[in-house]
């Protein structure tokens, strides 16, 4: 069975990461699934952020929680990461003709993705100064989308991520069928007996983790976890997770890498 591909950040390899521009890409590739990082503003709002800082991703610079709602609001996300046309000829139109890519809120992302059938993996970030208030609002969020109590976490469209114990523990206090992935590091040791805590619904491993241990799928398959592998990029990477059994493949490029696991190309899919 292949695994399901899931957008990092949309199809952040090609569009800036966290704009509706990726994941509009993403979802025309064909994603299964769309990954997301959420901060909380000043003003408590749920933003679609992956860095504490603003600093790389935007024409500005603060910190995410300082920051109001209105003034990230008037930011550009989409400048760095402009994609380079095909043909030289198209570099000033493309500087005349190009429109900032505005702030995207959780909120908006769900409004897009909630008719697609894709299933939206949120990531909460730790630590922060608002600590279990972010789980608190997102879970406010779903419910007022319906989302917040599944039939079952197999028919949930979202799943709540993150590296805290804690925090997955939180979300699971909220809603008891709302699945949940605890992500382990990128040097972490793999438990040899796989273990999660018990909040923890999928295993989220790095592949840097998997290809020092890559019997770790089936030893947590065991254990009754399917298995979330972050960020997979490289062909052969691809390939070894289809191997082993993983359930979710995050990758930055969505499309190259169906195709990858359709056909076996090889080479670096972040680079097509």
């Amino acid at each position: 069975m292949l695994p399901d591909v899931v957008a990092h950040r949309g199809a952040s390899a090609h569009r800036a990461e966290h704009t509706l521009a990726a994941y509009a890409l993403a979802l025309e590739q064909g994603a299964d699934g769309l990954e997301c990082d959420v901060r909380l503003t000043r003003d408590g709002h749920l933003v679609c952020h992956h860095d504490r800082r603003v600093d790389r991703t935007s024409s500005g610079r603060g910190v995410v929680s300082t920051l109001s709602l209105e003034r990230m609001a008037e930011l550009d996300y989409g400048g760095w990461h402009a994609e380079p046309p095909e043909h030289a000829d198209d570099l000033v139109l493309t500087h005349r003709t190009a429109k900032p890519e505005r702030l995207l809120t959780l909120e908006a992302l769900l409004a897009l993705v909630v008719d697609t059938g894709a299933r939206l993996f949120v990531e909460t970030k730790h630590p922060v100064r608002y600590a279990g208030l972010v789980e608190a609002k997102l879970i406010a969020l779903l419910r007022r989308y319906g989302l917040a109590a599944p039939p079952s976490k197999e028919e949930s469209p979202v799943v709540v991520m993150s590296f805290s114990a804690r925090a997955v523990g939180r979300v699971r206090r909220h809603s008891a069928t709302l699945p949940t992935v605890l992500l382990l590091g990128p040097l972490a040791r793999l438990r040899r007996d796989a273990t999660l805590p018990p909040a923890a619904d999928y295993a989220g491993p790095s592949i840097e983790a998997l290809r020092a241990d890559p019997d770790y799928v089936a030893r947590t398959a065991d254990r009754g976890h399917d298995t979330y592998c972050w960020t997979v990029d490289d062909a052969a990477d691809i390939l070894l997770c289809q191997r082993i059994g993983v359930r979710f493949l995050a990758t930055n490029a969505p499309g190259a890498t169906r195709a990858i696991l359709d056909g076996g190309a090889a080479g670096n899919v972040a680079a097509r």
